[in-house]
C-alpha cells in the first residue's frame, strides 16, 4: 500500500506536490469514488486509479538531458503557442515534464523525466543541489564584487546561500566577462538577478552542470536518455546534499 500522492507521481502524471493539488481539487477517482484527501493508501495492483477519467497505468520511467535553445519555454505546453522543450524531443511518446526550470532566454542543461518521485527529490530546496552557469556580463566586475556572491548577496527575497565563483574568460575590446558560477538554490532568475546585484547585468546565460551531470558533447537543440548510472548519481547526491545540511 502507498499513498496516493506518490503512486500518482510515479505513474508520470506530475511532480509529487502538482499531484497532491490535483487531488484536492476532486480530479481523482479511486475505485469510482472521488477522493479529495491526502495521505489515502491504494493499492495498485488491486485498485482502479483514475485522473480526469482516465485509469493511470505504471509509465517506463524516462530521464532525459536536453540542451535547451535560447528563446524556448520550460513548459510541456504554452497557451500561446511557443516553442517549448518538449518540441525538441522527437521519437519520445511519454509525458515528460521539466525538472524546475529555465529562464525563455537561458539555454543549456536541462532535464526532463515523467519520474514526478525523482523530479521533487532533485528540486525540493532542502536537497540543495548544485547547478553551474556560465554567464557573460557587461564589463569585468572586480574580484571584491565577485566576493559579494560567495558569501551571499541580499536581493528582494532575501540572502542568498554562499555560491561558487570564478573567471572563465575576459574580453577587454568587448568589455565582457565570462564568468563560471555555481549555486545551490533554485530562485527565479537568480544568477540574474544576483549579478544585477553588483551592477554587471548579464548579456548570456547558459548552463553546463546539474550536480554530477555535464552538459559536455551534446549539440543545442538536441537531446540523450540520462543512463542508469546517471540517474543514481543524480539521486545519490540529492541525498548526500541533504545528509551534509542535516549535519549527518
Amino acid at each position: 500500500m502507498e499513498r496516493l500522492q506518490k503512486v500518482l507521481a510515479e505513474a508520470g502524471i506530475a511532480s509529487r506536490r502538482k499531484c497532491e493539488e490535483i487531488i484536492t481539487a476532486g480530479r481523482v477517482q479511486v475505485n469510482g469514488e472521488v477522493v479529495t484527501t491526502l495521505g489515502v493508501k491504494v493499492n495498485t495492483e488491486e485498485d482502479e486509479i483514475k485522473v480526469d477519467g482516465r485509469t493511470i497505468g505504471q509509465q517506463k520511467k524516462i530521464y532525459v538531458i536536453l540542451n535547451k535553445p535560447k528563446g524556448v519555454i520550460t513548459s510541456a505546453t504554452d497557451p500561446e503557442g511557443r516553442k517549448v522543450v518538449t518540441d525538441f524531443l522527437p521519437g519520445i511518446r511519454e509525458r515528460v515534464y521539466p525538472v524546475g526550470r529555465l529562464d525563455y532566454d537561458t539555454e543549456g542543461l536541462l532535464l526532463l523525466t515523467n519520474d514526478g518521485e525523482f523530479a521533487h527529490l532533485l528540486t525540493h530546496p532542502k536537497h540543495h543541489v548544485p547547478k553551474t552557469y556560465q554567464a557573460t556580463v557587461k564589463g569585468v566586475p572586480h574580484g571584491t564584487l565577485l566576493d559579494k556572491l560567495r558569501s551571499g548577496i541580499q536581493l528582494e527575497d532575501g540572502m542568498t546561500a554562499p555560491a561558487e565563483v570564478e573567471y572563465a574568460d575576459v574580453n577587454l575590446e568587448k568589455k565582457e566577462s565570462i564568468i563560471q558560477i555555481t549555486i545551490y538554490e533554485g530562485r527565479n532568475r537568480q544568477v540574474r538577478r544576483m549579478f544585477e546585484a553588483i551592477a554587471f547585468p548579464v548579456i548570456k546565460l547558459k548552463r553546463i552542470k546539474f550536480g554530477p551531470i555535464f552538459l559536455t558533447g551534446l549539440p543545442r537543440a538536441k537531446y540523450r536518455h540520462l543512463t542508469p548510472k546517471e540517474v543514481e548519481e543524480l539521486r545519490n547526491e540529492a541525498l548526500q546534499t541533504h545528509n551534509v545540511q542535516k549535519g549527518q
